[in-house]
């Protein structure tokens, strides 16, 4: 998060995205951003807020991280495979989301790292 975008941080993918900033609300990431919950679109081709990065993509699931009642970060997750997610990823990705908060924002007795779980970089656009 940057003012008011989402700003691509960490990610896997086939090919580089176009969408490295998008305005809340704007997306299925914005609109998760927006509203502060989970999103999950089984069919990206019918839901129109879909923002295309992968031609290959068929489901989405979006997963807010929030620290303080703030959304600071999300989880995004895409698929090949039509209706991908359900509710058990959702319920393990809010988990997950639950312990990065703490990291993310550097919190007392959060590790004040470079980098994220699993050795993933911070995100080189975060001006913290």
């Amino acid at each position: 998060m940057e003012g008011q975008d989402l700003v691509l941080g960490p990610w896997a993918g086939p090919e580089a995205t176009e969408h490295t900033r998008i305005p809340i609300g704007t997306g299925v990431c914005g609109a998760a951003a927006a509203a502060g919950r989970t999103e999950i679109v089984p069919d990206v081709s019918a839901d129109p807020r879909y923002l295309a990065c992968f031609p290959s993509t068929r489901s989405e699931i979006v997963v807010p991280v929030r620290s303080g009642g703030e959304v600071i970060g999300e989880i995004d997750i895409d698929s090949t495979t039509p209706a991908a997610f359900g509710r058990v990823d959702q319920e393990f990705l809010e988990a997950v989301a639950a312990l990065l908060a703490p990291l993310q924002r550097g919190e007392e007795g959060a590790p004040a790292t470079s980098t994220l779980p699993g050795g993933y970089p911070r995100s080189p656009n975060r001006s913290d």
